[in-house]
């Protein structure tokens, strides 16, 4: 016997495949702040997320022994809100500084100034903000659905700690720019549209950032 499925349970299916779409920026919201977006395509990383990059061809990492990682800025430029205030701003960059340095000290020097032998890492945090959560799988029941919709129009529906980062890698002899990403990252879970994000949401996914780079660092020497 043939069996079909039902409107709501099909529009439902849908709503959860497009939730479980890969997370990358559109070009949409891509900052400016790279020099140029055109050559950067989805890489899916061994720790399972999905950035876009691009690395010149003509990079040759066994020319490189240290690395000068410039301070983190946002950009575009962006003023402190009641939910994002000054302290998380200066928190995150200042974190992110510190998770680069770390994990890649593991694996090249980290100088104090840009020099012969050296890549510039310079990073910049280009979103930084707070959306409201798709409907979990057992809120697709019809039942559900209207419940899922008040407590979202009255504010009370968790959401999403969001950042995004665009770095640039430059040859410091040159100063050709050899390798850019792109990623977004999802951070803990806010109880409502108003409690204030801390660097405390965000720490996960810069540390996993960070990580990901001394990662794709040792694997470009092999």
């Amino acid at each position: 016997m043939r069996t079909s499925l039902s409107l709501p349970l099909l529009a439902a299916l849908s709503i959860l495949l497009a939730a479980c779409a890969s997370k990358t920026i559109p070009p949409e919201e891509f900052s400016g702040y790279l020099s140029d977006y055109s050559q950067l395509a989805q890489k899916q990383l061994p720790s399972g997320q999905a950035v876009l990059s691009w690395v010149s061809p003509d990079l040759d990492i066994s020319h490189y022994t240290g690395v000068y990682i410039e301070p983190s800025q946002f950009y575009p430029w962006v003023l402190p809100t009641g939910r994002g205030p000054q302290s998380t701003l200066s928190a995150v960059t200042g974190y992110y500084d510190a998770a680069l340095k770390r994990e890649l000290g593991k694996v090249m020097t980290v100088v104090a100034a840009p020099g012969p032998g050296t890549l510039i890492v310079r990073p910049a945090i280009v979103s930084l903000s707070a959306s409201t959560q798709g409907l979990r799988f057992y809120e697709y029941l019809p039942v559900t659905l209207l419940a899922a919709g008040v407590s979202t129009a009255v504010g009370m529906r968790d959401q999403d700690s969001e950042i995004s980062t665009e770095i640039a890698v430059i040859d410091a002899a040159d100063q050709q720019v050899v390798a850019q990403v792109v990623r977004k990252g999802t951070g803990l879970a806010l109880e409502n549209d108003s409690q204030v994000m801390t660097l405390d949401d965000f720490k996960l996914v810069l540390d996993g950032w960070a990580l990901d780079m001394r990662r794709e660092y040792l694997s470009s020497r092999h």
